[in-house]
């Protein structure tokens, strides 16, 4: 589902390892998990919890792994690392915005992926980061 097709009142997701209170605002500037590790313009996220999931998996840091329910406070657009790049369409109903995100909620209860997956997925974002492949920004 592409962006210009989500319903207001859709639900989306942030998965991370800050320690976020409901009402915070997730802003642009922090350091992306993919690339070089530069500073993003954007904030990305989602209307899967699949997708979350992996977000929380592979963020960057020593804190727990967290999924925040946010509310994008305006405009935002399909991330272009995965739409059309990666997968036809958007199956995983990723996108970004350059506007905050409202914390309004945590996911406290969420499986995991198994060891031997998860390990699969870091070692292939590292590959990509030895061979200078970045994420769009």
């Amino acid at each position: 589902m592409y962006a210009s097709e989500q319903p207001e009142n859709a639900v989306f997701y942030h998965g991370t390892r800050a320690d976020l209170k409901v009402g915070e605002l997730m802003v642009p500037g922090f350091r992306s998990n993919f690339g070089t590790g530069k500073p993003s313009s954007w904030i990305y996220f989602s209307a899967t919890l699949e997708a979350a999931i992996w977000g929380a998996e592979l963020a960057q840091g020593d804190g727990p792994e967290r999924i925040y329910v946010v509310r994008p406070t305006g405009q935002f657009v399909d991330d272009p690392n995965l739409t059309d790049t990666k997968f036809a369409g958007n199956p995983t109903q990723s996108y970004r915005s350059q506007m905050p995100l409202e914390v309004v909620g945590e996911v406290e209860r969420w499986e995991g992926h198994p060891p031997d997956l998860l390990q699969k997925m870091k070692d292939s974002v590292e590959r990509m980061r030895r061979e200078g492949i970045h994420a769009i920004d």
